[in-house]
């Protein structure tokens, strides 16, 4: 199998290593297999495929889109490094709130699948960084909502110095006025 899937503190974001497989020109390696992403408890079909660039100490997010059109994401770097962020908004969660992350570089091949109602941003710490992401809904902007970056009941430690944030992004919300209608229910 190319891939290899790992639950991180909160269990449903999803830590994907794809396999490298290198010669002497550099390397190749799959980034989705419908078939791997299934049996990994994955079930989701992507429809939309996003990127970006960006350079150093740039912070996107913390953003999502509310029901119906809630999107569960598919992250990889394709150039650089950023750190990459999810935080749980789903009411009645036993994570609410709580946020995990994880370092994703050219290098280390790394992809995070992060589900429907959950925040997600990153944080540039290479010179540039291009990120490709993988979306289950398509975009709809009157569904786009988001949490400020800096909220301190979540409290990220975003590796940045002096962040460059959008506007949009500079006036968000916090999580405890941030509207959202994700609902956790248990299996």
């Amino acid at each position: 199998m190319p891939f290899k899937f790992s639950q991180l503190k909160i269990p449903e974001v999803i830590l994907i290593e794809a396999r490298q497989f290198p010669d002497e020109r550099g390397y190749f390696a799959e980034t989705y297999k419908l078939g791997d992403f299934i049996a990994a408890g994955i079930p989701e079909l992507f429809v939309q495929d996003n990127f970006s660039s960006s350079k150093r100490g740039t912070i996107r997010g913390l953003h999502y889109q509310k029901e119906p059109m809630a999107q569960g994401k598919l992250v990889m770097v394709c150039y650089g490094e950023i750190f990459d962020v999810a935080v749980d908004i789903r009411q009645g969660s036993p994570t609410f709130g709580r946020w995990v992350g994880e370092k994703l570089t050219t290098k280390n091949g790394f992809m995070l699948y992060i589900p429907p109602g959950f925040a997600h941003g990153f944080s540039v710490l290479s010179a540039e960084a291009v990120v490709s992401y993988k979306v289950t809904k398509e975009y709809t902007a009157a569904l786009d909502r988001g949490i400020v970056w800096n909220d301190p009941d979540i409290d990220i430690p975003w590796h940045v110095e002096a962040p460059l944030l959008s506007p949009k992004d500079a006036a968000l919300p916090c999580l405890r006025k941030a509207d959202c209608n994700f609902i956790y229910y248990a299996d």
